[in-house]
């Protein structure tokens, strides 16, 4: 065991992209824990999107991370000592351990792991929040029926990924939206998709407009900006938009330039009678034991697969967090920490 808990906290809010500036690494004793409380030493990191709001003051669904504090982040972890009569040390769990070695819990929020059962980074992914978030965002809010089409963008990350494997599950016809050939062709030759359109096309409308010859019926949206504005012409009669993310403008300083284009949307809406809800997967808690239970057969089965990406070492964190926001990564981005 090492001998102190090393940690990357918030060293200053950004103004726009962040940057490795942004984050301080510091080193201090290793928490012990108290009556009723665990110790956890954290073995693999989850990055994700959400992560570039809570470092922004501005109100929102959760607070943000406070200056000189830990980085919020899911995690897996060992149960290391324990003094919580629910848990023995040996145990694996998820939870919330943060950009950090070692955490205390209290057994709130966490979930024993079998590893047995599937390897415990999917706990993380497609069995984790963002295998949830498409779960209960497509089946609860998109409602794909067969013979549908259902566009998802940043669809070869771990939630687009997702959204399009059980939409054909559902019966439905899955479109993706990605960044460059490799992931597209992952789409359609790996994961199954009818189609993949790259949002780098000199073209954007034209491609997709060809590749949804009769419309879109669901939109998967995690990206907004250029991506939302090829696929609002296509939306047909009674479309549902789940809104899980929109990723292009989370490091945005100002409004994007041009003329107001609300009106059109608001007349799309009306005219198409759309439905647009933005959600947060904790909304459908109640649907987590379902969605284990499904989406683990899937893959047990191999109905689903998925991808991850795994950078080595927890001051390789940060750069590895300001790519993912950049779209470099391919697959869940993972930090394995120990």
């Amino acid at each position: 065991m090492v001998a102190v808990n090393r940690r990357i906290v918030l060293a200053s809010r950004p103004h726009g992209e962040p940057t490795e500036a942004h984050f301080r690494l510091e080193e201090s004793r290793i928490p012990t824990p108290g009556e009723g409380e665990i110790l956890l030493r954290n073995r693999i990191l989850s990055l994700d999107p959400y992560m570039r709001g809570r470092m922004s003051a501005a109100k929102s669904y959760a607070e943000p991370v406070a200056i000189g504090e830990t980085m919020v982040g899911a995690t897996v972890s060992d149960v290391v000592a324990s003094h919580h009569p629910d848990y023995r040390e040996g145990e694996v769990v998820t939870g919330f351990g943060g950009w950090q070695d070692f955490a205390v819990s209290n057994g709130k929020g966490l979930r024993k792991l079998d590893p047995a059962a599937a390897p415990v980074s999917t706990s993380l992914g497609v069995l984790g929040m963002p295998g949830m978030t498409a779960y209960t965002g497509l089946l609860s809010i998109g409602r794909p029926k067969a013979g549908e089409t259902v566009v998802v963008a940043a669809a070869a990350g771990p939630v687009g990924s997702l959204v399009g494997q059980i939409a054909k599950l559902k019966g439905a016809r899955a479109v993706g939206i990605a960044g460059g050939p490799e992931k597209c062709a992952y789409l359609t030759d790996v994961l199954g998709f009818d189609a993949a359109v790259d949002h780098r096309t000199d073209d954007l409308p034209g491609a997709l407009a060809a590749a949804c010859p009769e419309g879109i019926d669901v939109y998967f949206e995690n990206v907004g900006g250029a991506v939302f504005d090829a696929v609002l012409p296509l939306l047909n009669d009674f479309a549902r938009i789940p809104v899980c993310g929109l990723v292009s403008g989370y490091s945005l300083t100002e409004l994007p330039p041009g003329p107001d284009r609300s009106p059109v949307l608001m007349r799309n809406i009306l005219t198409k009678r759309l439905t647009l809800r933005g959600f947060i997967v904790w909304d459908f808690a109640d649907q987590e034991e379902e969605f284990l239970g499904e989406v683990g057969t899937w893959l047990r089965e191999g109905r689903v697969k998925h991808r991850e990406d795994i950078v080595e070492g927890l001051d390789a964190a940060p750069e590895a967090f300001i790519g993912l926001l950049k779209g470099r990564n391919f697959g869940k981005m993972l930090v394995r920490i120990a």
